[in-house]
């Protein structure tokens, strides 16, 4: 009893000397005639002492600070003023003081790198008050996060410095976004991503997506289906998308617009040409896995085989990978394609020998397809049966048709 008696008596002790000394730092802080240098070595006393618990005295020093901002002078008053904002900002963040919002907001414009009239001022200060933005989830100030951060990405910095004090923000916009895990701030930290920033930058805007939103499928769509985003990072938005622990209907949305994306976007450019077909392989496989969205997918299958078989030089991996998602899908329309390339094949077998080894090879793997589909449609099994009894045919090319059959079932 004894014990608990003087535990409770060093508490209220505790308590009256913080107290006092609070109510010590409090006056030396808010002296009238107290200069920026003062204030900041009050705050900086009060940091190094680990004091927890104030974050009402932070919020108060804070709104003293900017009333008094139009009292800078001179470049030393300028400095510990920001320094003061700094430590004010991380203070306010680190109590998770939801009520500063609005200040902490005022402190970002207050002391915008961009801010005419005064010398260069230390774009930390608006990081710390960005990033406390977000440890205090002051999502009310998220649009203006959100266009300052779009308003960077459509900047063009050369110069270093310039450059420097600009990606010291955007860290600040990047972090406040990821903390406040709203869908409306993915898209401008995705071009953070891919844009013209420093490696470490980009880096952390990739790290940052995933924790922004779960399920990005709509803002991935867009970028993807946007004319104005060039095709480089139209299949980096895509494989943000395959990264993701979004839902299958989410992912097999966003591959039929990646798929469709491939075959619309019209370029000559030959890296281009490329990622878009890169692109679109990734897609088809990736709707073999998670399933058709829409009626477009069947479409858009089909223009992926046509142009490869009729091309001089034929993507293989495109026409297996068409082949494959149609035999996983083992719908009707599926079936419909599959037959329908068949068929083909089997029309210019009467016309003639094919006359290239793609229509032998191409003709073994939709055998082989089909038979996994399982179908039970007359018209397959006719045309297999026709097949593999028609002369025009050799030995191995009837028994591939056989096999199919015997997929099948009777």
């Amino acid at each position: 009893m004894k014990r608990i008696f003087i535990a409770g008596i060093l508490i209220i002790f505790g308590m009256t000397v913080f107290a006092q000394d609070m109510a010590h730092y409090t006056r030396e802080y808010m002296r009238q005639d107290g200069s920026y240098v003062d204030r900041l070595i009050v705050l900086e006393q009060i940091r190094d002492a680990g004091i927890t618990g104030i974050g009402e005295f932070y919020h108060e020093a804070l709104k003293f600070l900017l009333l008094r901002d139009p009292d800078i002078r001179d470049i030393p008053e300028q400095t510990a003023a920001e320094r003061s904002a700094i430590i004010l900002s991380q203070g306010l963040g680190n109590e998770g003081v939801a009520a500063a919002a609005h200040d902490l907001w005022r402190t970002v414009e207050a002391y915008s790198i961009t801010r005419e009239g005064r010398p260069a001022i230390d774009p930390n200060v608006m990081q710390a008050a960005l990033i406390a933005l977000g440890q205090i989830n002051g999502t009310e100030f998220l649009p203006q996060i959100v266009q300052l951060l779009n308003d960077f990405n459509t900047q063009s910095v050369t110069n270093a410095e310039a450059r420097r004090r600009m990606q010291t923000v955007v860290i600040g916009c990047i972090s406040a976004l990821e903390a406040m895990k709203d869908i409306s701030g993915y898209r401008p930290v995705f071009f953070v991503s891919v844009g013209s920033y420093d490696p470490n930058i980009r880096q952390l805007a990739s790290a940052a997506l995933p924790n922004i939103a779960v399920d990005p499928g709509e803002i991935i769509t867009s970028i993807i289906v946007d004319p104005s985003t060039t095709p480089d990072i139209k299949i980096v938005a895509w494989n943000e998308m395959l990264k993701t622990s979004a839902p299958a209907s989410s992912k097999a949305s966003v591959a039929a617009a990646a798929l469709a994306t491939g075959w619309t976007y019209a370029t000559t450019n030959l890296p281009h040409i490329a990622q878009l077909r890169e692109m679109r392989k990734s897609a088809i496989n990736a709707i073999r896995q998670f399933g058709v969205a829409d009626d477009s997918v069947y479409t858009n299958l089909e223009r992926s085989y046509t142009s490869n078989f009729t091309s001089n030089q034929p993507d293989y991996d495109e026409i297996t990978a068409v082949l494959n998602a149609l035999a996983a899908i083992k719908s009707e329309e599926a079936v419909d394609l599959l037959y329908k390339f068949l068929l083909e094949l089997h029309n210019r077998r009467r016309g003639g020998q094919w006359r290239r080894d793609r229509e032998r090879q191409i003709f073994e793997w939709l055998n082989a397809c089909i038979g996994i589909t399982g179908t039970r449609s007359e018209q397959v099994r006719l045309l297999l049966t026709t097949i593999s009894r028609a002369s025009e045919y050799t030995s191995a090319e009837q028994r591939m048709a056989r096999n199919a059959l015997t997929q099948l079932g009777n």
